[in-house]
């Protein structure tokens, strides 16, 4: 499995405590301390990257366009570090890409226990290839593809565990306490609305026009995967 653990972070005090303490959990650290060597240093390493920890507020690039830069290419799991605390740069990370998110200072367990999130759901994604395809959409695991049609959908890792877990389970209703299990790990540290949230980012990118959502409401339960829709109802 990948062991590799990319910072970027310009603070030189920062970086070098969090090299040590993720070397003494045994991962393998490279350091980038600007945007454009964290590119650079990206290119060089992607396919041994774990992980990507990355600062918002960098030199030369900033944090934001980096992880707009790499999601064209690759979903290498990212958690933003951050001192911005408003929740409107939290959704925007969310938004281009980022994995998670911690807000600075933070205590190296916290950061631990995400990064074992992370590990985790790796570890527990379905090896076999398979196709999944409910009306439209179509989820490849070999090529990691969701496409809408004839139109490839861009999906964060969480968005497209979340809808492989669902595709795995169709017409099953879970609360968000089971997807929170199942989908971010039981180590997870955010809040319950975080289901609410994802689920609203996937039924905006997979749903087709004039069709109910593909992911369905059950009121005072959770939600659940609907059935395929006959070719009378099309």
């Amino acid at each position: 499995m990948k062991n590799t653990i990319l910072i970027v972070e310009d603070e030189g005090s920062l970086s070098g405590y969090l090299t040590k303490e993720l070397q003494f959990e045994d991962f393998n650290v490279l350091v980038a301390a600007n945007g454009l060597a964290a590119m650079e240093t990206y290119q060089a390493h992607q396919n041994e990257l774990l992980l990507i920890l990355l600062d918002w507020m960098l030199p030369k690039l900033d944090g934001m366009e980096v992880l707009r830069r790499i999601r064209k290419h690759d979903q290498v799991p990212v958690i933003i570090m951050t001192a911005r605390d408003y929740v409107g740069d939290k959704v925007a990370g969310l938004d281009n890409g980022a994995d998670d998110y911690i807000t600075k200072p933070f205590e190296i367990e916290e950061l631990l226990a995400r990064i074992r999130v992370i590990q985790r759901r790796i570890e527990n994604q379905v090896e076999p290839n398979q196709v999944y395809q409910l009306d439209d959409v179509q989820l490849d695991t070999k090529a990691h593809r969701v496409t809408n049609g004839q139109e490839e959908v861009t999906l964060t890792h969480r968005e497209y565990d979340l809808l492989q877990f669902f595709l795995a389970h169709p017409d099953e209703v879970f609360t968000r306490d089971d997807l929170l299990d199942q989908v971010w790990g039981a180590d997870f540290l955010g809040q319950q609305n975080v289901v609410d949230v994802y689920v609203g980012y996937l039924r905006n990118k997979i749903t087709t026009t004039g069709a109910s959502p593909l992911i369905q409401t059950v009121r005072g339960v959770g939600y659940k995967l609907r059935e395929p829709m006959s070719d009378a109802q099309k």
